[in-house]
């Protein structure tokens, strides 16, 4: 008992005999520092007095689904640093194959008290067809969250996102501009909904540049670089010459594939990202992208989610967030002939 007073007195900078008022539930302390005190115990690893578990931490859940396309690691620095300045302490949860799955990190979740919890990226609730009972779970509980880039139909979570028929359309526009005729996407698997909304722009667009995108300038991937290098060998073997991708690593993939063929990039094909993660303006071309605009996207998460923390009402329904097209050295004029 007395070396979890020092560990707690000294992780929130008070004495230990104010750690001891709060974990007895006496007077004499602001609610900030006994809330600063409940949250160190949380994150030492210790069990708070009985007391005290009905209240729930000051611990937020941020789940990701992995951490190497470097565009989630940019959404957990941004939304880390935003609960930060709000007093939260952000749980870092990421799937791994093989690993815990998303439905066992809620229960984990659950079992801490967390405040809420924002589900960044490409989730479970970004698939269609994936089990969503584990969402229930938290509505059912009243536990705040906010989505990021995907809505989950029947639960009125508030969701941040890119707008993901802007940033097709931008991208169709400047291929197009670029005398490209033959646009070929590569796309996440078929029931994950940024892709499903991403395949309706880009029809969109072929119809309004006076086309059309035929069924086998379609390919679908996991989201990776072998991926997009896959996919892409395909549509090159249906002689495209312009390539949009959902996301950058599958456009790193794309443009291996292309080399691989011995076509030159851009010269004779060009290729278009999404995200414009990290180090995309170090590639060799630095890659023409669609910028997600993360730091804005992470703070209006945040906002959503303390909001409702607060007990405010917060509104269902989707904030759409503007992309931005960022041309660098992957996309040229189309060749001749």
């Amino acid at each position: 008992m007395t070396r979890r007073l020092a560990q707690v007195a000294k992780k929130v900078g008070v004495s230990e005999a104010t750690v001891s008022r709060v974990l007895n539930g006496k007077p004499g302390v602001s609610d900030s520092t006994r809330q600063s005190v409940l949250t160190a115990l949380d994150v030492l690893g210790y069990e708070r007095p009985t007391q005290l578990r009905g209240e729930r931490a000051r611990l937020v859940g941020l789940v990701l689904p992995e951490l190497q396309n470097p565009i989630f690691p940019l959404f957990a620095e941004v939304i880390g640093g935003a609960l930060a300045q709000q007093g939260l302490t952000p749980v870092l949860c990421t799937q791994t194959k093989g690993g815990v799955s998303e439905a066992d990190y809620v229960e984990l979740l659950l079992q801490q008290h967390v405040s809420g919890v924002v589900f960044a990226g490409g989730g479970l609730f970004a698939q269609a067809d994936a089990p969503h009972d584990h969402y229930r779970q938290l509505a059912e509980r009243r536990i705040p969250v906010v989505l990021i880039n995907a809505p989950i139909e029947g639960l009125d979570f508030p969701c941040v996102s890119c707008d993901d028929a802007v940033a097709v359309e931008q991208a169709w526009r400047h291929l197009t501009l670029l005398g490209h005729e033959r646009i070929g996407v590569v796309l996440g698997p078929s029931d994950h909904i940024p892709s499903r909304r991403k395949l309706a722009a880009a029809r969109a667009a072929a119809e309004a540049a006076g086309g059309s995108l035929p069924d086998v300038y379609v390919e679908r991937s996991m989201f990776s670089l072998e991926g997009g290098q896959a996919a892409t060998t395909r549509l090159l073997d249906r002689g495209v010459t312009g390539v949009v991708c959902a996301s950058d690593p599958l456009a790193l993939g794309a443009i291996r594939a292309a080399r691989r063929r011995g076509l030159a990039v851009p010269e004779q094909v060009s290729v278009v990202g999404y995200d414009d993660s990290a180090f995309m303006n170090c590639t060799e071309p630095p890659l023409t992208t669609v910028r997600q605009p993360v730091e804005a996207m992470g703070r209006a998460a945040v906002d959503l989610l303390c909001a409702q923390i607060q007990g405010a009402e917060v509104q269902p329904g989707e904030l759409l967030f503007e992309p931005e097209l960022v041309v660098r050295g992957s996309t040229t004029q189309a060749p001749r002939g």
